[in-house]
């Protein structure tokens, strides 16, 4: 790309690090923002410096938030003695959009992956087990992309659960093998939770 400035350049290469973003793509973005005035270009910059800033894990079910506990935690109106256990907070949000569920969540913020070194500490799996061992909890619902990660993520924690005679269901298989909770349409994830049995 030596026809170009090395500045556009280095912000293509860096859009092309997102997921999901090519090259192509990189370099729309890029070129979009070169359209755009100084100061939209500042407002996006200090937006995306700031990202991160007062962002934590809330303390219950590890959603991120930017108070002690997040939203669905604090809100009263759900059922907490259901919970969803969850990837990520994508698949959260993806839920949560299929406006279906109201119970509350567990984020793992990863699955079990020996290839790729995450072992059952780097998750929140020990968390989730607390909750369960010192609250009245009635149902798990194994909210986990039906992949090989998410079946061994699954029967990890199950047998973890078992022992405090909790009822363990999984969301129906209306999610593809191999496919995300997070690009799954809504009635999709409705008909999921809907169809969800035991596990």
């Amino acid at each position: 790309m030596s026809h170009i400035p090395k500045t556009i350049e280095r912000v293509i290469e860096e859009f092309s690090k997102l997921p999901g973003i090519g090259p192509k793509s990189a370099e729309r973005l890029t070129f979009y923002l070169l359209r755009k005035t100084d100061d939209d270009i500042r407002k996006f910059g200090e937006t995306i410096s700031k990202l991160k800033e007062g962002i934590k894990y809330c303390e219950v079910c590890k959603n991120l938030t930017t108070e002690a506990k997040c939203s669905i935690c604090e809100d009263l109106g759900r059922d907490k003695s259901t919970i969803c256990i969850v990837e990520d907070v994508l698949d959260l949000i993806a839920l949560e959009k299929a406006n279906e569920f109201k119970g509350v969540y567990h984020v793992l913020h990863g699955l079990i992956s020996p290839v790729e070194g995450i072992g059952p500490d780097e998750l929140t799996i020990t968390d989730l087990i607390d909750r369960v061992k010192n609250n009245d909890i009635k149902e798990i619902i194994i909210g986990l992309n039906p992949s090989m990660e998410g079946e061994a993520t699954a029967a990890y924690i199950t047998r973890f659960i078992k022992p405090f005679d909790v009822r363990i269901t999984r969301i129906a298989r209306g999610i593809p093998v191999g496919g995300d909770l997070e690009y799954a349409d809504s009635q999709t994830l409705k008909r999921a939770l809907e169809g969800r049995s035991e596990y």
